[in-house]
């Protein structure tokens, strides 16, 4: 029978160095990070019109004038 993914991360990870192997976790715990998954959208649904339009309108104008220029300088 063929070892399964596990085992056969886990064979590989004992033949390193421990500096190594800390650099294998890291990336794992990165992974799992990535994995995660948010909030599904019907849950969020509730919040659907909390924001007053008037605070809309507002906050859409300042993305349009703050967010929309270009600094060539800048970098």
């Amino acid at each position: 029978m063929e070892a399964t993914i596990t085992a056969r991360v886990l064979e590989q990870i004992e033949s390193l160095p421990e500096q190594l192997q800390q650099q294998v976790l890291d990336f794992a715990q990165a992974l799992h990070l990535l994995a995660q998954k948010g909030t599904q959208g019907k849950q969020l649904l509730r919040f659907a019109g909390c924001i007053p339009t008037d605070e809309l309108k507002r906050m859409s104008e300042a993305i349009e004038t703050g967010c929309e220029q270009v600094d060539k300088n800048g970098w």
